[in-house]
């Protein structure tokens, strides 16, 4: 069923970007630090990095420090933060486990009441080999998830996604043509990929679809030794620059949007009811 967009603004939303360490505990203090910051500037809405629990590049130590997610301290944390704050607070992923090694790299969306309203597990997998000894094999250690997953955030839907997902338009597309009007893209990029194609990746996104889109990150050189492009980004529904972060630390972003936007730049292009089905020759 297609959501109707709603046309309104969705008003002081902040991109908190957090630069995760090897342990939950300190990052999850880190973290709070800076979404009470974000929500002492007035935002209503904050989407932070994917794991933003914890990066450790040493998978052995990842797994033992993981939880399943009723056990993971950090979803309760995260919960009562919200509710604290009186905030929608999407915390772009955490790295939880479902079986023994075996794990979810999963988003939370909490509402301002503290409840979890929505999760949506990463669904394409990080299998890349980038030269110089740089190889990730995230397959090897979680599970893809398999549906699509938007949430009305008072009165805007929400399209959720996250980081190697940015390369995939059809799972995009399939969301803003259901009426997702913002799209979230919580990432750790790495600095090859981030260099060459973050500002791209997320302004395609952005100008097929007609929608904002959403971009905190990590970024930095991490406690684990892993390095992380940052630059998070908010991009409009005109693959415009709305607000970004030219560094890799962590900081806050801060933007009004106006949907009415979404809306001009469907009928401008209106591209979403144009698909086609083609036939050979292949």
């Amino acid at each position: 069923m297609r959501r109707e967009a709603s046309g309104r603004a969705l008003s002081d939303v902040a991109l908190s970007p957090v630069r995760s360490g090897i342990g939950p505990a300190e990052t999850l203090a880190a973290a709070s630090w800076l979404l009470r910051a974000t929500a002492a500037e007035g935002a209503r809405f904050v989407p932070t990095p994917q794991t933003a629990h914890l990066v450790q590049k040493d998978v052995d130590a990842a797994i033992a420090l993981m939880c399943a997610p009723e056990d993971d301290p950090a979803i309760p944390a995260f919960a009562a933060l919200a509710k604290e704050l009186g905030i929608w607070l999407l915390i772009g992923s955490l790295a939880v486990r479902i079986a023994e090694r075996r794990a979810a790299n999963r988003s939370f969306l909490f509402s301002p009441a503290g409840e979890t309203v929505a999760t949506y597990d990463k669904a394409h997998m990080f299998n890349v080999g980038l030269g110089q000894g740089e190889t990730y094999r995230e397959s090897d250690n979680y599970q893809a998830g398999d549906r699509l997953v938007m949430h009305d955030v008072d009165g805007v839907w929400l399209g959720l996604s996250i980081c190697y997902d940015v390369r995939f338009a059809y799972l995009y597309r399939r969301l803003a043509q259901a009426g997702a009007e913002v799209l979230t893209v919580p990432a750790a990029f790495t600095r090859p990929t981030g260099k060459a194609h973050w500002d791209v990746l997320l302004r395609a996104r952005a100008i097929e679809t007609g929608s904002f889109v959403l971009a905190p990150a990590q970024g930095g050189l991490h406690a684990d030794g892993r390095k992380t492009w940052g630059h998070s980004l908010i991009v409009g529904p005109w693959g415009e620059t709305v607000a970004e972060l030219d560094h890799d630390n962590p900081g806050l972003l801060l933007a009004s949007l106006d949907l009415r936007k979404v809306a001009e730049a469907r009928r401008r292009v209106p591209a979403l009811q144009h698909d086609r089905t083609l036939t050979g020759p292949l």
